[in-house]
């Protein structure tokens, strides 16, 4: 389906999740929700009515052109007030494909008039930064367990667990990097759990405080003992996978 009016507003993103986990928040109307806010629906159909509710009790309403799971979806988008568009008076075009890195999205809002497309500029960047964040939350649900476990690892003396739990967490591709190691790839992780373990005996790690999570990167704090006293501590940043899975973590030591 193609438009005829004259202004459009493109914002294209890639986002760490699969193209039909992406899709879904446009078909679910509690992922919908999700990132428009309370009282938000999608009736996921042609011909479907879709409800928007952005803070404040503003509210948007449309109807779902074209639906092509989990490809390409089009609705237009009118205010219920009629101002500072009619309903039915702009159409959106959202389009979903696989990228390296997980999903590129492509949006476009098509308008009738450069004012129109200008008052919608920076509410598409702050709207898709919500999508993106709701969509990185749904993937890494399980964040905080996933990095528990990642220093689970480094503490366990069982060579073999220890291996299938990183290979569990993050495939052979993981990449790790603080001020005592360059490490690319689960064989040379491995082994230099197997050294730090050599090396400095009796020291355990563990995670402190919450896990902070934006987008795919989680920011963590950790603290280690030797032998049961204080020791050190510092700050991990992982970079998890479209799987949900950890891509890279880059330690920083106080």
């Amino acid at each position: 389906m193609t438009t005829t009016r004259q202004f459009q507003l493109d914002r294209i993103l890639t986002i760490g999740a699969r193209p039909e986990t992406v899709f879904s928040f446009f078909t679910d109307s509690a992922r919908w929700a999700a990132w428009w806010g309370a009282g938000s629906s999608i009736e996921a159909r042609p011909g479907g009515q879709v409800r928007i509710v952005h803070p404040g009790g503003v509210e948007v309403s449309g109807v779902v052109l074209d639906l092509q799971p989990p490809e390409r979806i089009v609705f237009t988008y009118g205010y219920v007030s009629g101002s500072p568009i009619p309903p039915g008076g702009s159409t959106v075009t959202i389009r979903v494909a696989a990228h390296a890195e997980g999903t590129q999205l492509h949006l476009t809002h098509a308008f009738d008039s450069e004012q129109q497309h200008a008052a919608h500029v920076q509410g598409w960047r702050y709207q898709l930064s919500l999508f993106a964040n709701a969509v990185a939350n749904l993937v890494n649900a399980d964040a905080t367990s996933v990095v528990d476990r990642w220093f689970g690892a480094w503490n366990d003396a069982d060579a073999e667990a220890r291996r299938q739990t990183l290979s569990q967490l993050s495939g052979g591709d993981i990449r790790f990097r603080d001020r005592f190691s360059r490490a690319d790839g689960l064989d040379e992780l491995d082994a230099h759990l197997e050294a730090t373990r050599r090396f400095m005996p009796g020291v355990t790690l563990q995670r402190s405080g919450d896990v902070r999570h934006c987008q795919g990167s989680a920011l963590v704090d950790w603290v280690a003992t030797r032998n049961g006293a204080p020791w050190s501590s510092g700050t991990n940043i992982f970079a998890f996978g479209p799987d949900g899975r950890i891509q890279a973590v880059t330690g920083f030591w106080k």
